[in-house]
């Protein structure tokens, strides 16, 4: 995990004093080494944490002169091993044992096909010193994020938007389309937007290449078929299937480092499932992270009751962080200052708190992100599955949508008002080919699409705010395109009863305690931000009352005061506070834009 920075310029020689106003803005994703590379039209800048080979010869940028190649590289590639020794039988030389160099062999041979050999996560920036021109490419489920502006002047870009804001020159105004989805989506704005007009975000999947006279090509380099075999498969073939792609994935992730490896454990089946895979595989002297907070009546704030049965049961050197309301509200700002887009999800401040704890451990964890999208796990889906009235889009919005658009109207004041832009985006992705039945188009778009820009971008926001890496093996892409070909019925647990991620279900039984196994589906709690009274709502009132709120004009006034008498009363269909949808939207502008 690294962070990585960058220009191109058109006109002139590039700006190495604008890639070192951006560095300061990536010094937490990456710790232990900083340095800048410039040459002529081009300045990269980069930021490194140190996880394979944690020698000098690994730093980046890393220039390959014999090639006429430089590279700055975020992320991890898990089959490096085996490229590696195949570009030395090949009469490649390499200067580092690392990952890093690899990419750059892989681009010499394979040119812009490069990113279909690589198999993890991953978002670079190479300079090809002969053809003049930038390659990029972003990892295909999104893992590592790429931010960019695009002008007549220059190409810049960044592994996060504070960078690019601390840049310059950015068009800050607000994107509507983005904004509808933004309070739509539950704050997931799906690439190429974000929520400012003047910075886009490679797509998942995805590489761009730019040359020195600003012409642009993208094209994507893959694509998820949700499509059933050719050969039909039991649910026996099935499970064994998944079974065997999840052993492997858990295992590429932890072979690939030279420093210990933990798990963040929430006490949910998916996480306590990578604790029993990681144990199968020999790893000794686990250390596991847990984190909780105060309850309210309407809901409690932790799930230690499940996870210390897998503590006991696999011995793992446990480490349990009880976090009260008077801890949780100070470090809000502090969570925002680290989102690199307004995120509403309530456990982005648990991940916040938990990864300070836990870097003082660990500097990689494994996550159990993704397989409630990949297996069916929320409680939506079936609702969705069972509905057949309307289209696609109505039939997904009933049940995921924050607001109709009619409400997203009575919210935000005029010159904000648009067309239902959200619904139209939805209809592009559930339109695409490739995908058999209705619940098939909805697994797609959520774990292509959705998932990228909500508990993805989240957890790597929030753990590399503190220099430590997250690896997720329930998106390992192979395990997802194996499970996209899935039947719903087996992620659904139509037949069997046993409710979403049947197949997981499955796998742990007998793994881990059947009380983890047939559990309702838990959340990472923090009531206060989701029941809103006290300080939590004088917090939010201050922001939304505040001038530089007022002065923006985005919300009607109406909406905002109808919230505020009720706060703890108007919901979104996925059950997150309104109030607070509105209240961080803004701080993150007042944090972001109007200090930029």
């Amino acid at each position: 995990m690294c962070g990585i920075c960058g220009e191109l310029n058109f006109k002139s020689t590039a700006s190495l004093e604008v890639v070192k106003a951006m560095l300061p803005k990536l010094e937490k994703r990456g710790p232990d080494f900083g340095d800048t590379w410039h040459h002529d039209r081009v300045a990269f800048g980069h930021r490194r944490l140190a996880i394979i080979d944690l020698s000098e010869h690994s730093n980046q940028p890393m220039v390959d002169r014999e090639l006429g190649l430089t590279i700055v590289f975020n992320g991890a590639i898990y089959n490096y091993p085996e490229l590696r020794q195949q570009f030395i039988e090949e009469g490649y030389n390499f200067q580092s044992e690392g990952d890093t160099e690899v990419i750059i062999k892989a681009y010499h041979k394979w040119g812009e096909d490069c990113p279909e050999h690589l198999h993890g996560m991953f978002a670079f920036a190479i300079w090809d010193e002969k053809k003049k021109h930038v390659f990029t490419a972003r990892d295909r489920m999104g893992i590592k994020p790429f931010y960019f502006s695009l002008t007549h002047e220059h190409f810049r870009f960044a592994s996060n938007m504070q960078a690019l804001l601390a840049s310059g020159e950015i068009d800050k105004t607000i994107d509507p389309f983005a904004l509808h989805n933004q309070f739509t989506l539950h704050a997931v704005i799906p690439a190429p937007r974000t929520i400012v007009n003047g910075i886009r975000k490679l797509e998942p999947g995805t590489s761009m290449t730019i040359d020195v006279n600003g012409k642009e090509k993208t094209q994507r380099y893959w694509f998820l078929d949700a499509t059933r075999p050719e050969k039909e498969m039991s649910e026996q073939e099935w499970t064994d299937a998944i079974h065997d792609s999840l052993r492997e994935a858990v295992r590429k992730r932890i072979d690939v480092a030279d420093v210990p490896v933990g798990v963040l454990l929430s006490g949910g089946l998916d996480s306590s499932l990578l604790v029993a895979l990681l144990a199968e595989a020999g790893v000794k002297d686990l250390l596991t992270f847990s984190i909780g907070f105060e309850d309210q009546p309407e809901e409690k704030g932790s799930e230690f009751e499940f996870s210390d049965q897998v503590v006991e049961r696999y011995k793992t050197k446990h480490h349990k962080y009880h976090i009260s309301n008077s801890e949780v509200l100070p470090h809000i700002p502090d969570a925002v200052k680290a989102m690199s887009e307004p995120m509403v999800g309530q456990d982005a401040v648990a991940f916040y708190l938990l990864s300070e704890k836990v870097s003082q451990k660990v500097k990689v964890v494994q996550s159990g992100q993704g397989a409630d999208e990949v297996f069916a796990g929320y409680f939506w889906f079936p609702q969705m599955h069972q509905d057949m009235n309307g289209s696609d889009v109505s039939r997904f919005a009933r049940y995921y949508f924050d607001r109709t658009h009619d409400e997203f109207l009575e919210m935000v004041n005029p010159e904000y008002r648009g067309e239902d832009f959200t619904s139209q985006k939805v209809a592009e992705l559930l339109g695409q080919p490739k995908a058999d039945e209705f619940i098939d188009r909805v697994l797609r778009m959520d774990t292509t699409t959705l998932i990228v820009d909500d508990p993805v971008k989240r957890v790597d926001n929030m753990t590399m705010a503190w220099g430590l890496e997250a690896r997720v093996p329930f998106l390992d892409h192979k395990l997802v395109e194996l499970a996209a070909k899935m039947p719903p019925e087996m992620k659904l647990g139509l037949k069997s009863g046993l409710g979403g991620k049947d197949v997981l279900k499955r796998i742990s039984r007998g793994l881990i305690p059947d009380a983890v196994i047939d559990r309702p589906k838990g959340y990472f709690p923090m009531p206060a931000l989701k029941y809103v009274r006290g300080e939590f709502l004088d917090f939010m009132q201050d922001i939304l009352n505040s001038q530089a709120c007022r002065n923006r004009g985005i919300y009607a006034r109406p909406y905002v005061d109808k919230l505020l008498s009720e706060p703890d009363q108007h919901f979104t269909a996925l059950r997150g506070s309104k109030l607070w949808h509105l209240a961080l939207l803004e701080l993150w502008f007042q944090t972001h834009l109007d200090t930029a």
